[in-house]
């Protein structure tokens, strides 16, 4: 983005920084902006949203994603007090020590996760099937196929649900063994996925706040041609929400299918970029800027 700006919109002068760290969402984000890019006195702050931000965002789908204890989180969090007001959470420097039981893992699906850690095809059939499942399962014809639910989660959510944090969040939820995050494209959610839109609402209105106490202007960059566009239901919550807020939503896949780019061929052999899908992501945030040149006066 450094490099085309300077060749494309050298009056602005723009330079760049960027931040992330693995399995965050925005709540969890904010110390990066508090600690480090507002000494920059930025002008433009950019929120890269994938469509597990949802999930990463909310303290209850972590744990039950990754294990952790609900009220030990490894990142800054949000929680809901007494009145149901959200409050920022720091992190717990001890939550390994809380963390929930793991079951043993049977081989097939140690053979599954490693064979979808090192093969885009194998991530594909994986998917392909988890579709399937869930197709079926959609239309209320019964299947026992494996992949309906995880045996760890299933655990993770009996012993999640038993927190007074977390009572009501689990009724009407599924423990799916594959990707949450495409649950979010249903048109009913169950509570604990609201709750999740209410965290990824919160933790936008943090960085909208901090952007106009420090003068910045917020843009979020839906980086993901898993979600889509308008008309996409991931991609209209997010929208919602953002727009309530007047935050400007950036979509990286509609930039993409203007171009007449190939959408599939921006990854390496899973969901995250390679060297075309950080330039197409790079070429959409430009655009945006050649329209918004303001922001950067």
């Amino acid at each position: 983005l450094e490099e085309r700006a300077a060749r494309e919109l050298p009056h602005l002068a723009i330079t760049t920084q960027a931040y992330g760290i693995l399995n965050t969402g925005q709540i969890n984000q904010i110390p990066f902006y508090d600690e480090y890019a507002r000494r920059l006195n930025p002008k433009l702050v950019v929120l890269v949203f994938h469509i597990n931000d949802f999930v990463n965002n909310s303290v209850a789908l972590q744990s039950l994603a990754h294990g952790l204890d609900p009220d030990r989180s490894p990142y800054m969090s949000a929680q809901k007090d007494a009145r149901g007001n959200m409050e920022l959470r720091p992190p717990d420097p001890e939550y390994r020590r809380f963390m929930l039981l793991r079951m043993p893992i049977a081989w097939h699906e140690i053979a599954r996760k490693r064979l979808t850690q090192v093969s885009y095809f194998a991530k594909w059939l994986d998917m392909k099937k988890a579709w399937a499942v869930d197709k079926v399962n959609a239309i209320g014809v019964k299947t026992s196929a494996p992949s309906e639910t995880d045996p760890q989660a299933a655990v993770w959510s009996d012993i999640i649900a038993a927190r007074p944090c977390c009572a009501s969040l689990l009724d009407d939820w599924q423990p799916a063994r594959w990707d949450v995050d495409r649950q979010f494209t249903k048109e009913r959610l169950p509570p604990v996925l609201e709750e999740a839109l209410e965290y990824t609402a919160f933790g936008i209105e943090q960085f909208k706040r901090r952007a106009d106490r420090d003068g910045a202007t917020l843009a979020i960059l839906s980086a993901s041609v898993y979600m889509g566009t308008q008309g996409d239901p991931q991609f209209d919550r997010l929208s919602a929400i953002a727009e309530a807020r007047g935050v400007s939503v950036i979509s990286d896949y509609d930039y993409i299918v203007r171009q007449g780019y190939d959408a599939w061929a921006v990854f390496t052999r899973d969901s995250h970029w390679n060297a075309a899908g950080h330039q197409y992501a790079a070429e959409a945030v430009l655009e945006w800027l050649k329209t918004n040149q303001e922001v950067c006066d």
